[in-house]
């Protein structure tokens, strides 16, 4: 096991990443925002999926995805269709454009990660992807941790805090 003073350090390079996520993010094509870049990919991955699923996946609430999904649709990345099974729910599912977008953004990831990273080896790109993955599954085999509120001496309500 990793020494605590690892760990932390570890926790400050993972917060600073948004400013990785952030300079990915401006090649995104007109109109396509992270999180539609993320819906859409979603979609691309687990195929035509009911709107609560997608919400789920997403980690966010159904207005939010409702908005989402409706954005996408109207650029034409995406179907929304009444399920078979329960007329009250919509299917949604990518478009050949949504596709078509999804390639678009994967090429314009890699080559902002390609201008970025043009110094580093491959054997350091592969590295680092590889323990990318590592850590992703790492966090899927881990139960969250409780949710336990930290001391806040001003205030006797909990601090919440997102890393």
């Amino acid at each position: 096991m990793a020494a605590q003073e690892h760990y932390e350090e570890l926790a400050r390079q993972l917060g600073a990443l948004g400013a990785v996520r952030r300079g990915i993010g401006r090649v995104l094509p007109e109109g396509c925002s992270p999180a539609t870049a993320i819906m859409l990919t979603l979609l691309a991955r687990f195929g035509e999926m009911r709107m609560s699923k997608l919400a789920e996946l997403l980690a966010i609430d159904m207005s939010v995805t409702s908005r989402h999904v409706s954005h996408a649709a109207a650029h034409g990345w995406l179907d929304r269709t009444p399920d078979p099974l329960d007329k009250r729910s919509r299917l949604v599912c990518l478009t050949p454009a949504g596709e078509a977008l999804l390639d678009e953004v994967s090429r314009r990831h890699a080559a902002a990660l390609a201008g970025c990273l043009s110094d580093w080896s491959d054997g350091d790109v592969a590295l680092l992807a590889g323990l990318l993955a590592r850590l992703r599954e790492s966090f899927g085999q881990c139960p969250p941790p409780s949710r336990e509120p930290a001391p806040d001496r001003m205030s006797p309500a909990p601090a919440h805090i997102t890393v």
